[in-house]
């Protein structure tokens, strides 16, 4: 594993269009997309305290979160990811769930982590113990994805974002989400130790600046 760099963008639906076309031209779409995108679905967690989102809102220079993450409605492939922050380069830290697995912690059975074998669900499973993480709130949204060898450098377009609200079964269809009111497109740009000429050319718009927007902190307003 590699800290990466990250750059996040608020655009407009003009940007998007503008981008897309763009990004055709000397990108990759992401082998896994369907049609040139797919579908997210994310349960974040959280404590009583906000700790989390208190930090990102502050701007912790050195923060984490963990997420439980799965795509195109297909939960026979389901991520457990903690997504560290240092510095503003980022760190993603993976392994997978079973279906089984990922309900238990969803319905509130912690039981069996610690005797996983696998050192990220104990990590999750030390911490909701030490700071009272907890399943907090669904995170769903369309992205586009688009892909550059040189630079390892992914582009991704994100919008449609929606929010579970106060449901956490992340896994059941009866457990709907609704949209984000106001909600902006995202275009987020990752990369290793360069960024090649040629995509910074393509990512240039008058009117994008690099900010710090988070999904989850957006969809938080609801809950």
């Amino acid at each position: 594993m590699k800290y990466r760099h990250e750059w996040k963008y608020e655009i407009s639906n003009g940007d998007m269009f503008v981008l897309r076309q763009r990004l055709s031209a000397v990108m990759k779409r992401d082998v896994h997309a369907v049609d040139g995108k797919y579908l997210i679905r994310s349960l974040y967690f959280d404590n009583a305290s906000d700790k989390v989102l208190r930090e990102k809102v502050d701007g912790v220079n050195i923060r984490e979160k963990f997420r439980i993450r799965y795509y195109n409605n297909d939960t026979s492939l389901i991520h457990l990811e903690k997504k560290s922050k240092v510095n503003g380069l980022c760190l993603k830290d993976s392994t997978t769930l079973t279906r089984e697995q990922a309900q238990a912690i969803a319905n509130g059975d912690y039981t069996w982590m610690v005797e996983s074998g696998i050192s990220l669900i104990q990590e999750l499973y030390s911490k909701m113990m030490s700071q009272g993480l907890r399943p907090k709130i669904i995170v769903e949204y369309v992205r586009e994805p688009f892909v550059f060898v040189p630079g390892n450098v992914r582009v991704t377009l994100d919008y449609n974002i929606r929010t579970g609200t106060k449901c956490t079964d992340f896994l059941t269809p009866g457990c709907v989400t609704i949209p984000v009111v106001d909600a902006p497109i995202i275009l987020e740009v990752k990369w290793d130790e360069y960024l090649p000429d040629i995509i910074r050319d393509v990512l240039q718009l008058p009117s994008c600046r690099v900010g710090a927007f988070s999904k989850y902190a957006v969809c938080r307003i609801y809950g």
